[in-house]
């Protein structure tokens, strides 16, 4: 694959798609201060408040507007690709969605499966949603994006006809949505925001591809880093959004609901990463640089939906030879970071060997697929 790959790939793309993944994998691994709480229950909230400065981290290391900027990227390639050689608006997200859902059905399945053998053992069962509801809330993602590839055709369409104008209607109606839920106290207001955060950071991503951000002369591309950090500024410092871009205990989270500094955000790391594509695509030209991201990107999606179940059988081995989860960042719990990086990862390699040839195979090109 790394031989095959074609000289027109935009491999900067490929490589925020992996970092996206090392950064989720990682954080919740490594930078969860995971631990039961009295009634046994598993909490896993972030050291950040307890680092000085650690929320400006936060600015780099959210990186789920990537996730989004790269889905839009990606999905605005495959449907131009799609509808190239004649492919329906139809078929192409029945294909996107097949390699969305198919590895996530069957983690789905495997879970339940483990999930009643449980309950119908003796004794008494708690499901997995009451214990650790920690351990589902990173699949949200997966719902959000789900829903926008449904809507490619359309949000691609009005890309290709308006393009600012799409972006500028975007700003505007989360603009509105944030004086109606912050202002007004309008809660349903802010749930709509969320929506539409989401909607404009895939946007982004079309604006990413279809303006070829990454090789615009530098003063373009550091203007939009720039336009991305004021707004940053002016909503953390002026307006009173949370400066951390992650919640952490006891603080306003910008992230549940999604806010407009989300928003802001995502326009700050499509500008960092207009910035170093120049350099990061000489690095990547490099077999040594390319082939992770190859990897990381073959198994993006194993390893999104598995890593949790690696580190949970990490965590009953531990407990199960007496060990003790700690509930704040001591200098014992930063001691043991490495522990909770590499049997974690041992575990995934297992996973992954095992689950793998579904995503492959919910991938194989399929005369209906899009990219």
């Amino acid at each position: 694959m790394v031989a095959d790959t074609p000289a027109s790939r935009d491999r900067v793309v490929d490589a925020a798609r992996a970092l996206c993944i090392v950064v989720v994998t990682l954080w919740h691994w490594t930078l969860s201060v995971n631990h039961r709480t009295a009634d046994g229950s598993l909490a896993m909230p972030n050291p950040i408040d307890a680092v000085p400065g650690g929320w400006l981290a936060t600015w780099v290391l959210q990186i789920m507007p990537v996730f989004f900027l790269v889905g839009g990227y990606a999905n605005l390639v495959g449907r131009q690709r799609a509808q190239a050689r004649g492919t329906t608006a139809g078929q192409f997200v029945r294909g996107r969605l097949r390699r969305l859902l198919w590895p996530t059905a069957v983690w789905a399945l495997v879970w339940l499966a483990g999930e009643l053998i449980a309950a119908a053992l003796p004794g008494p069962h708690r499901w997995m949603w009451e214990w650790f509801p920690g351990y589902l809330t990173p699949l949200w993602f997966l719902g959000v994006y789900g829903l926008l590839i449904a809507v490619v055709p359309i949000t691609a369409s009005l890309h290709d006809r308006y393009g600012a104008g799409v972006l500028a209607a975007l700003v505007l109606l989360i603009a509105l949505g944030s004086v109606a839920n912050r202002g007004a106290g309008l809660v349903w207001a802010g749930w709509v925001t969320a929506a539409l955060v989401w909607l404009f950071c895939h946007q982004l991503g079309y604006a990413w591809r279809g303006w070829e951000l990454g090789r615009r002369p530098p003063a373009q591309r550091l203007a939009v880093a720039g336009i991305g950090l004021a707004g940053l500024a002016g909503l953390t410092v002026g307006a009173g959004y949370p400066l951390s871009m992650v919640g952490t205990t006891g603080a306003e989270s910008n992230i549940f609901p999604t806010n407009a500094a989300i928003a802001a955000l995502a326009v700050f790391q499509l500008g960092l990463l207009a910035l170093i594509t120049p350099a990061a695509e000489r690095l990547l030209r490099r077999p040594v640089a390319w082939k992770p991201v190859v990897a990381l990107n073959v198994a993006a999606l194993t390893i999104f939906l598995w890593h949790m179940t690696a580190y949970l059988v990490v965590l009953w081995a531990y407990e199960g030879l007496g060990g003790t989860l700690s509930a704040e960042p001591t200098a014992g719990w930063w001691a043991q970071r490495w522990l909770w990086l590499l049997a974690p990862s041992a575990v995934l390699a297992v996973l992954a060997a095992l689950f793998l040839q579904v995503e492959l195979a919910a991938r194989r090109p399929r005369k209906e697929a899009g990219r």
